[in-house]
């Protein structure tokens, strides 16, 4: 095998899908012997495919590290979840696991953590439902595939963005629909990280959009985007709507995400305690309980190890991952924790100044020591340097001065003082909510606070959404502009169609051990990379 590649298992993905296509219309029926769910003729009983559960939003798969894997599905009905894998496609010596039964109270959605698997191989995989009513009635089976991490030896390739389906412009059958992930998809990515605003709960989705040159642009709808999302179950439309896309479904069957959440998810530039007092679409004003309902519907329809106990949510959204002996990769949450938006020049740290708190901070500082990776991505939902303002106020880290480190930036200062004086090393951010693609270089000797190591800080979005133009850089931190996609003074919310859509890719060398980031736009050309080798 040629080490040169980072997947050296080279199955035919056109083949694959063709066979998974075949499976799919097979029938599953049950062996009177081993009283488990076979391919074979079908039952007397079942009369038509509606007497079946469906599966309407395809697989998926998430959370990737050395230690599992998590499977997800919905049913349209109550039933039972249940899992086919093999290492190999035509699904010779496979394994079967019955995974939870999928009932209202999460809208019909199911996980199962598969572990024990082998290191650096591909796995065929396959998602069944059992009807609950009738245990002899099985759904069409919906096949997908994964690579699981390597122990040594192999190159690691992951891609990352942002920003799905925001601005109003949702799925355009006519365009191709959310085609950028089709273009991902065909890299053969190990997983990827969606950096937040994974769904735009506060931006309905139109049925005709006129762009610039008088051309339409057509949205597939649905009634949960026609408006805000309030309940419950409008939170769970704006998951199901992105499900909706062929490319999405197709993307989510084949490549493991690692999910966060920003803003969107909940409503623009929310924090806790927020009211929504000047906003006349919301008739529920509190944003905690829209928080809680956008929390538990992100649970739902992410491929994400969802724990309760005695029936509360004792999930994170922060959480790490391993993946071989090259990578280990932090999701940071900088919502749930973090205090009001504010000019963000308070002179000492308080409550009013958190971004992760306390908890989340010191969980970072002990997961990066911690770590024996070569590598530590860092994947933040907000970019650090860049200055993203809520009106009078900020919404991220900076605050525009260009000075010494006031208000959330004094929290920011605490990790990376950290991080040079545990001299970990090889520590790279990853983040995308500003909708367009960009390159920094932190760097001391530039910055007004200089204590802490360089490092790289790499922006990738929007994915279906807007495009808008370049943010404006704080000196706090001495960040560079090494590289930046959209040019100055670029009018604002362009098309998916006009092309300026840009996601990230990371290739890691398993011999030389060199991380090459490089940014892509719709169609997978590269026009920016840059080549880091490992600090020794």
């Amino acid at each position: 095998m040629s080490k040169n590649s980072h997947n050296p298992f080279r199955f035919n993905r056109r083949q694959f899908l063709l066979n998974s296509a075949v499976t799919a219309g097979g029938i599953i029926t049950t062996n009177l012997i081993s009283k488990s769910p076979v391919f074979g003729q079908a039952p007397g009983i079942i009369t038509s495919d509606r007497m079946r559960p469906g599966i309407p939003y395809g697989i998926a798969s998430g959370d990737i590290s050395d230690n599992g894997i998590i499977i997800w599905s919905r049913s349209d009905r109550p039933s039972r979840m249940l899992i086919e894998y093999s290492t190999s496609e035509s699904f010779s010596n496979v394994r079967r696991v019955f995974g939870p039964s999928a009932l209202e109270d999460n809208d019909f959605t199911a996980r199962f953590n598969l572990k024990n698997l082998p290191p650096d191989q591909q796995i065929f995989y396959r998602v069944i439902f059992q009807d609950l009513d009738y245990r002899n009635v099985y759904s069409e089976p919906v096949s997908g595939t994964f690579r699981t991490p390597p122990t040594t030896g192999r190159d690691i390739f992951f891609v990352w963005g942002g920003d799905t389906a925001g601005q109003g412009w949702g799925i355009n059958p006519d365009f191709g629909g959310m085609k950028i992930y089709e273009t991902m998809r065909q890299l053969n990515p190990d997983f990827f990280i969606h950096c937040g605003d994974t769904v735009y709960v506060d931006n309905p989705i139109v049925a005709e959009r006129t762009l610039d040159d008088g051309t339409i642009w057509k949205n597939i709808t649905t009634e949960e985007k026609s408006k805000v999302a309030e309940t419950l179950q409008e939170f769970r439309g704006n998951f199901q709507y992105n499900l909706l896309d062929e490319n999405v479904k197709r993307f989510n069957a084949e490549v493991p995400m690692l999910a966060q959440w920003d803003d969107h998810e909940t409503t623009n530039n929310w924090y806790p305690g927020e009211f929504l007092l000047s906003d006349d679409r919301y008739t529920v004003k509190d944003v905690n309980l829209l928080a809680q309902r956008a929390r538990q519907a992100f649970f739902e329809y992410m491929p994400m190890n969802y724990r309760t106990r005695f029936g509360a949510d004792r999930s994170k959204i922060y959480r790490s991952f391993q993946h071989g002996p090259l990578l280990d990769i932090f999701m940071l949450d900088e919502r749930t924790y973090r205090g009001p938006n504010t000019d963000n020049v308070q002179p000492v740290k308080s409550a009013e100044t958190d971004m992760l708190g306390k908890s989340q901070l010191q969980w970072m500082k002990v997961q990066l020591l911690k770590s024996k990776a070569t590598w530590k991505i860092i994947s933040s939902d907000m970019p650090l340097g860049l200055i993203v303002r809520d009106g009078a106020n900020f919404e991220a880290w900076a605050n525009a001065d260009n000075g010494a480190a006031l208000g959330r930036e004094l929290e920011l200062t605490e990790l990376l003082r950290f991080i040079k004086r545990r001299n970990i090393k090889n520590v790279v951010w990853v983040t995308a909510d500003v909708h367009y693609a960009a390159a920094h270089y932190y760097d001391p000797s530039q910055a007004q606070f200089t204590d802490f190591k360089p490092f790289w800080e790499f922006v990738a979005g929007p994915l279906n959404s807007g495009t808008f133009g370049p943010g404006q850089l704080d000196n706090t931190f001495g960040p560079q502009l090494i590289f930046q996609s959209n040019p100055p003074g670029m009018k604002p919310n362009r098309p998916p169609s006009e092309g300026l859509q840009f996601f990230g890719g990371v290739k890691i060398d398993a011999d030389t051990k060199v991380m090459t980031v490089s940014l892509r736009n719709i169609a997978g050309e590269i026009i920016y990379s840059v080549d880091l080798p490992p600090e020794a």
